[in-house]
């Protein structure tokens, strides 16, 4: 059952057209990677999926019911005063109960004797009341979403404000995985992840029981999370089963039989031709060389293949020579103000070696 199906869909930018009467369809649990060059309009068929933006013409239909999630690349997430509330928010009652809950444990700390027993008991009304609406359910949830993606202890009372752009990409990404909508539309979700991160967010992706399509450009996080490829191309989508791999490998197939096919066209071009250029003067041969140009009129040019999108040769030579020793760093250290980077660091570089540098 398809849950999205777009029918002869039309977007242009002034002069420039991003889809000309594009049609496709996204199936129930269907994991989909959208592709193509940059500027093509993956982002703003995101955007026509989910509301935010029209179609110049032709229709978009998804099955009633469907909740969906979308994850723009910048994100604006509202003023709340913590962090860890503004993920949690799933219903306003529910925030607003989680927040008086924060404020009330905040008041019994500074509180003593009477004061301190009536806002215990009050506490309880409300902890009580937050239990009933599934809080603590998502207080967990929320917890373990967020230490997922990369976030501290530390980080969870801090006010939205203190959130540096990326923090609050991955603080609006743990909101969406919290709410587990039937439909996530995710633009580049990678973006702010350190490798551990990256690995977390694949295996809670893999586990997600719903709808799936996703821009990124890392090719090895679309392998491990999408089965279906939606290629935009000369303002068409062209769908093909499998993840980025298995397109790669299509399209290259593809490719090589239209280029192939050009080839024998051309050839067959080529031969029509000589025989009208021969004969079209001759009155004995003048009805066949007539026949061949109305053949040559009727056939429908097969347009050349093109390489890869964006596709350029690299070559960087290797130095005649080089030391052994490139580098050499004694007690290094580096801080921002009063936060300490590293302190005390030394190490070596020698010629020849392959060093991945990790870290959150």
């Amino acid at each position: 059952m398809a849950v999205i199906t777009l029918s002869n869909i039309k977007k242009a930018f002034g002069n420039r057209d991003l889809f000309e009467d594009t049609s496709f369809f996204v199936n129930e649990r269907e994991r989909v990677s959208l592709i193509g060059a940059n500027g093509t309009g993956k982002t703003t068929l995101l955007r026509i999926i989910c509301g935010e933006e029209s179609a110049d013409s032709g229709t978009v239909n998804m099955e009633p019911g469907v909740t969906v999630g979308y994850l723009p690349q910048e994100v604006d997430l509202p003023e709340i005063a913590e962090m860890f509330l503004a993920v949690m928010g799933v219903t306003p009652e529910l925030l607003a109960c989680a927040s008086e809950l924060a404020d009330l444990e905040v008041k019994i700390k500074h509180a003593a004797g009477d004061e301190a027993h009536k806002l215990g008991s009050h506490y309880a009304e409300v902890s009580h009341k937050f239990d009933s609406l599934h809080g603590f359910d998502y207080q967990i949830s929320a917890k373990a979403i967020l230490l997922g993606l990369g976030f501290d202890e530390s980080d969870l009372s801090k006010p939205v404000r203190a959130l540096s752009g990326g923090q609050k990409t991955r603080a609006a990404l743990a909101r969406l995985l919290l709410l587990s909508p039937d439909l996530l539309l995710l633009d580049e979700p990678t973006n702010h992840l350190d490798l551990d991160a990256l690995v977390w967010l694949e295996a809670w992706l893999k586990r997600y029981a719903g709808t799936m399509v996703v821009i990124s450009h890392d090719r090895e996080f679309l392998d491990a999370v999408t089965a279906v490829t939606l290629h935009i191309d000369n303002a068409k989508l062209v769908r093909y089963g499998g993840n980025y791999s298995t397109f790669e490998d299509m399209r290259a197939e593809q490719m090589l039989l239209q280029q192939s096919a050009m080839a024998k066209q051309a050839d067959k071009i080529a031969h029509l031709q000589k025989f009208i250029d021969r004969f079209k003067a001759k009155a004995s041969k003048a009805k066949q060389a007539q026949s061949r140009v109305k053949a040559l009129e009727r056939l429908t040019r097969i347009a050349p293949a093109h390489v890869a999108d964006g596709h350029f040769d690299l070559e960087i030579e290797a130095p005649e020579r080089s030391p052994d020793l490139l580098l050499r760093a004694d007690e290094m250290s580096f801080a921002y103000g009063e936060k300490t980077l590293f302190q005390n660091v030394s190490l070596t570089l020698r010629a020849g070696a392959r060093i991945a540098l990790l870290g959150p």
